[in-house]
């Protein structure tokens, strides 16, 4: 109330709110010329007057453009400030200060005009005495400093006002002197001045002069023009005067009438008057239209306060007023509130519905970037206008329920709708033809080939791989970070910041604070919120357990009613740009009509996996299922780690454990199996060209080394899952694999193994034919025909794979990399993968290995061997091989030269095709020639000496012809064998025998020297490569009854 009265005391210039007589200084505000003339000629005071005098009434009379302006003693406005901040720069009003210090500035203007630096009574010690009478000297710097900038401010602005006014100044100046000169003069020209000397006339001859000149201006006649400024003329306005008055009462009889009578000039002046009181709220409605079509919420907030505040007026007024007749201003100020209130009630409602549509519709927390250039959420704008508004509702709650539904429906539309399209891709190779062996071979050989952005786009099919692609994205889409799992794990954070009360901080609060209510969520409500979002949770956590633990859809007709619609985000939707699902391959466009039929029933173990493509090899299938599994480690990491997940009873825990133990489970037996169905065809990987870095082997270990070692790779990322491991949050839910399932890898390690080598012997043992110029198999699938082509052409890196004996040959040798270099790679990689020790594994492998290059080695000898025996044994017990009596032998048998044949052409394949194999096979074959020679040496009864000199001839030519190749067993079975003849003769051919050992050693070096070039073969190289399998043989010894 205070502050009211002192306000209207200001107002109309009053020291007391009830005054009794009227100022003084009241009479000499309006006061015409008369009435200021007169007591002054009465006072008889003589004042001096400027020359711009006259004005001065007039300006009096202007209105002080200053706000705040007071008037003086006289009545005139001056530039003193009812109130100004303090020059010094310390408070924004001097009078607050001085008040707080107990001064009566308010009653005494000139006390108050003491301390303002506007005024021309201004105190500089006082001033600083009071009002900065605790002011330091740092302080008192301070406020000079901002003193000095004031004036300079003040100073040069002046100046460029004066500057760019100068010609405006000029001329009001011109057109004063031109007034002031008509009225002096009273309408006469001005004399001329006349200038007859240089000299200036003194004061008083100045005087004399005038005088003269006013005496004759008396006499002569009036000159004066028609409308001279005089007061006789009604200063130039008496001429038309008369005129104007006619013209008026003219007017007044004739349009009177017609305007009116008082009543309603009343009535006109009330309505203007209210018009124009109220003429802000008759823009609010125009103001809040424009304000929606801008979106400048801040303005229809603004508004829209404005309006409601005038209704509440409205209200209270008729609450007041009662039974009392209202006036007709009040009437109006009650309709126009009505009405007003009406209109903007209807704009405000729809407003209200488009922002909660809107706010509905927004399903993903945006942000933009406000006016002052930080992000602002969008839909935390949306709702702050609602609070702003008032609603019944609570659009925090609201916002999050239809944010709760919108992630429900996603996640399920997005799942059925995924699985929709794998699955008609699915059946789509299910019902393609099964591929071929040469696609086969191609696919496990492209390890050597990937591109460079780590994309295996060739170790399967196109198809298989765009399948894989597909389900990669599905995952993505349930799991990712930018995924579904992405926004409920957003979501989650929203409803934490609004449960902890961190996100209302900046809603406001409403017209009288009438939104408070809806900053809080209820405790049903944050029980229901957290319940929700658990149980998005097992939805997404549902959708991908069934996809790797359920079997393929037998019926996917059910899943069209209605056909689950295209997931899409709504920002991308919104935002027009490319989504996955807007470059839709056709092929995926589903057709409830036109439907691919069931897989059809071939025994394959992929047809009971949802999530493995059909036909697709081990290889693609480590590669993506690697990636699958860490987007499943992941995500259940991060969903384990939502609270109402992870500090709940346990038992959502217990479930996400569930769905990677299943998914990591699932995904080793359908790579174990597919692995195994690889080993069995790993054969068709045999091309029969040589390798570039060792000569002596094909290609096929080393495509063999590399595709286990893919696989293993690949398993041991499965097994650990060691990116999602590696986050500190996911050993909740990721654990290390169980032995089961460790036992289930070992176990087709071994068996894969096996498989892979059976395959190559079979490679080498089977018949091979030639047809239409190409060398084909037995249509069994063993080696493609152009594979076979190129190994049959002649170059420096194919051999001659019709010969089965060439084929075996180089499968030996590869046996024999394997097993002293791949496998031992392998086994190591396994043991240091999975931290185990193949001791038990190992030696199996071995004996495997054994049994198998056994096999092989028997299977390439064989034929070999059965001629040795059939050539030897035809050879000793022919009648032709007993010399004839008493006659010595003096040459070897032809039996042994064809059987040292026969060993010169085996020797000749070996070291071109194989080489490291030679000394294998020609010591192998020398110990079964020597065995062949035993038995048939024990099939003859008696020896004489001739007899025994040939055979002694025979055996040592024999003996020292294949000298390199001899080995302990060969030496063994030579011992056997002259025991043998030892056995069969007397003692009288005995000791004639040692006689004849002399010329039997001439006979023996003539035969070496003249055999010289035909078994220059078996002759011993200075640098002899030896396998490091194979014994070195030793030198026989002499034994008892042997010549050496």
């Amino acid at each position: 109330m205070a502050d009211y009265e002192r306000t209207v005391l200001e107002h109309y210039q009053l020291s007391t709110a009830y005054p009794v007589e009227w100022p003084a200084e009241k009479d000499m505000s309006d006061a015409s010329d008369e009435e200021e003339t007169k007591p002054m000629r009465n006072a008889g005071i003589r004042r001096s007057k400027s020359r711009y005098s006259a004005l001065e009434r007039a300006a009096s009379d202007r209105k002080s453009i200053l706000p705040g302006s007071q008037r003086g003693d006289n009545g005139v406005e001056n530039m003193v400030q009812r109130d100004e901040p303090d020059p010094l720069g310390t408070t924004d009003s001097v009078v607050r200060i001085l008040r707080q210090l107990g001064l009566p500035v308010q009653e005494d203007p000139r006390l108050r005009n003491r301390f303002l630096l506007s005024s021309t009574t201004f105190s500089p010690a006082l001033f600083l005495s009071q009002v900065h009478s605790t002011a330091s000297t740092q302080s008192l710097l301070d406020g000079l400093d901002v003193l000095s900038r004031s004036i300079d401010q003040k100073s040069a602005s002046l100046k460029v006002l004066v500057e760019s006014n100068f010609e405006r100044f000029v001329r009001a100046k011109a057109t004063i002197d031109n007034v002031y000169t008509e009225m002096k003069y009273r309408g006469v020209e001005p004399p001329q001045p006349r200038r007859t000397h240089s000299r200036h006339a003194s004061r008083n001859s100045f005087r004399t002069s005038s005088g003269n000149q006013g005496a004759m201006a008396l006499a002569t006649p009036d000159v004066r023009k028609k409308n001279a400024l005089t007061k006789e003329s009604e200063y130039g306005v008496l001429g038309i005067k008369t005129p104007l008055l006619d013209v008026s009462a003219k007017a007044e009889e004739v349009w009177g009438p017609a305007l009116g009578g008082r009543e309603k000039e009343d009535s006109l002046k009330v309505m203007g008057g209210t018009v124009e009181r109220y003429k802000e709220l008759y823009e609010v409605g125009a103001a809040i239209t424009d304000s929606i079509k801008r979106k400048d919420y801040e303005s229809i907030v603004e508004e829209y306060a404005k309006a409601r505040r005038f209704a509440d007026g409205a209200r209270k007024l008729s609450d007041a007023l009662g039974s009392t007749p209202p006036s007709d201003s009040q009437i109006y100020q009650l309709l126009l509130a009505a009405r007003v209130w009406n209109d903007v009630e209807d704009q405000i409602e729809d407003f209200k519905r488009e922002v909660w549509r809107r706010l509905i519709a927004m399903q993903s927390v945006s942000t933009r970037t406000d006016a002052t250039g930080g992000p602002q959420d969008q839909h935390m704008e949306l709702i702050g206008i609602l609070l702003e508004l008032g609603v019944t509702d609570n659009p925090i709650w609201v916002w999050l329920l239809s944010r709760y539904d919108h992630l429900k429906s996603r996640i399920q539309t997005t799942s059925e709708r995924s699985k929709i399209e794998i699955e008609i891709a699915r059946r789509r190779l299910a019902n393609s033809e099964r591929p071929t062996t040469q696609i086969i071979a191609s696919h496990l050989r492209s390890l050597g080939r990937q591109s460079v952005e780590d994309k295996p786009t060739s170790v399967d099919s196109s198809e298989i791989i765009e399948l894989w692609e597909k389900m990669h994205m599905f995952l993505s889409t349930m799991l990712g970070g930018d995924g579904i799992l992405g926004e409920v794990v957003e979501f989650w954070q929203t409803v934490q910041s609004f449960i902890d009360g961190k996100a209302q901080k900046t809603l406001p609060v409403g017209l009288n604070g009438e939104s408070r209510q809806h900053h809080r969520l209820s405790d049903q409500g944050t029980l229901d919120l957290q319940k929700g979002t658990v149980e998005l949770i097992d939805m997404i956590r549902e959708s991908i357990f069934a996809f790797f633990s359920e079997p393929p859809i037998e019926d996917i007709s059910s899943l069209f009613s209605p056909l689950p619609p295209t997931p899409r985000t709504p920002s991308s939707s919104a935002n027009g740009q490319l989504t996955p699902s807007a470059l839709r391959d056709t092929r995926f466009n589903l057709d409830p009509n036109n439907l691919p039929p069931p897989s059809p029933k071939r025994g394959e173990a992929w047809e009971k996996h949802a999530f493995w493509p059909p036909w697709s090899n081990s290889l693609s299938g480590v590669h993506y299922l690697g990636k699958l599994l860490v987007l499943v480690g992941t995500g259940a990491s991060e969903m384990a780690a939502i609270s109402p997940v992870g500090n709940g009873d346990g038992s959502a825990l217990e479930r996400l454990k569930g769905l990677v133990g299943e998914a990591r489970e699932r995904c080793v037996i359908a790579i174990c199996a597919a692995w195994n169905k690889d080993a069995e065809n790993i054969k068709v990987l045999e091309d029969w060209r040589r390798s570039p870095e060792k000569r002596d082997l094909t290609r096929m270990p080393a495509y063999f080394g590399a595709f286990e070692s893919a696989v293993l790779t690949g398993m041991q990322k499965i097994l650990y899952i060691s990116e999602a491991m590696a986050k500190s949050d996911s050993t909740n839910v990721v654990f290390p694999p169980p032995a089961k399932l460790l036992q289930m890898v070992r176990s087709q390690f071994v068996t894969t193994l096996y498989r892979s080598l059976s395959g190559m012997v079979e490679n080498a043992e089977k018949s091979v034919k030639k047809a239409e110029d190409d060398w084909t198999t037995d249509n069994d699938g063993l080696a493609s025909p152009v594979a076979m082509v190129v190994a049959t052409s002649i170059g420096a890196g194919t051999v001659n794979a019709s010969d089965r004996n060439v084929r075996m040959l180089l499968t030996l040798s590869n046996l024999q990399a394997l097993r002293t270099d791949v496998v031992p790679n392998l086994t190591t990689q396994f043991e240091n993968a999975f931290s185990v020790k193949l001791t038990e594994e190992t030696k199996t492998i071995r004996d495997v290995l054994g049994q198998i290059d056994a096999r092989l080695f028997q299977s390439y000898t064989r034929p070999s061997v059965n001629a040795l025996s059939a050539t030897i044994r035809e050879g000793i017990s022919s009648p032709s091989w007993p010399p004839r009596p008493n006659e010595k032998p003096k040459e070897v048998r032809s039996y042994v030269y064809e059987a040292l044949l026969s060993l010169v052409l085996v020797h000749t394949q070996v070291s071109t095709t194989a080489s490291t194999l030679t000394a294998q096979v020609l010591s192998y074959l020398l110990e079964q020639t020597s065995r062949e020679l035993l038995e048939a040496f024990k099939a003859r009864q008696r020896y004489n000496l001739a007899e025994l000199m040939q055979a002694t001839l025979d055996l040592e030519f024999v003996a020292q012809t294949l000298n390199q190749y001899t080995t302990e067993r060969a030496s063994e079975i030579q011992s056997q064998i002259y025991q043998e003849l030892d056995k069969g003769t007397d003692n009288d051919a005995r000791s004639k025998l040692q006689g004849e050992l002399p010329e039997m050693r001439a006979v023996l070096k003539r035969l070496r020297e003249g055999s010289r070039s035909e078994f220059a073969c078996f002759k011993k190289s200075r640098r002899q490569e030896r396998p490091s399998a194979v014994p070195a043989p030793s030198q026989p010894q002499p034994q008892e009854g042997q010549m050496i």
